[in-house]
């Protein structure tokens, strides 16, 4: 588990997350349950989405999308153009603004991962990992 951390962390720091790793950190989160009790979880969170519909189907959608990239484009991000996420789309039986959409997300996770590396990040990581774990959350944080 630490060696993947470990990979996983040089992997950002390169700038070579790719859309395979998003898959598996959706993967992870999947594992650990509904996101409607995941969300739950968080202080302030429960009684602000008590009403609100969570559907876990986005993520059936994501890795639709992911899944109509050629191993290249979810590797290099980069080389994606309107007519590649035309493809993507249609192979995904999705509309291009659900390709979009994911993109920016992904670019966004990007630059976050990213903040995470500098020192403001490691300190958040470091008061995360003093954090009890929650069930299901198998020392996600480092512990």
């Amino acid at each position: 588990m630490k060696r993947k951390q470990k990979n996983f962390t040089k992997k950002i720091a390169k700038n070579e997350f790719g859309f395979d790793d998003f898959l598996k950190q959706i993967n992870q989160i999947k594992k650990m349950g509904n996101m409607k009790d995941l969300m739950g979880m968080i202080p302030g969170v429960g009684k602000a989405i008590k009403d609100v519909e969570i559907s876990d189907d986005a993520f059936k959608h994501i890795e639709a999308i992911i899944h109509s990239m050629t191993p290249d484009e979810r590797r290099r991000p980069s080389i994606i153009n309107t007519q590649r996420k035309n493809r993507i789309a249609k192979g995904a039986g999705r509309k291009i603004e659900d390709v979009n959409a994911l993109m920016k997300q992904f670019d966004q996770m990007g630059k976050m991962m990213k903040m995470m590396q500098g020192p403001q990040g490691k300190q958040m990581m470091q008061m995360m990992s003093k954090m009890p774990n929650m069930p299901g959350m198998g020392g996600m944080f480092g512990k």
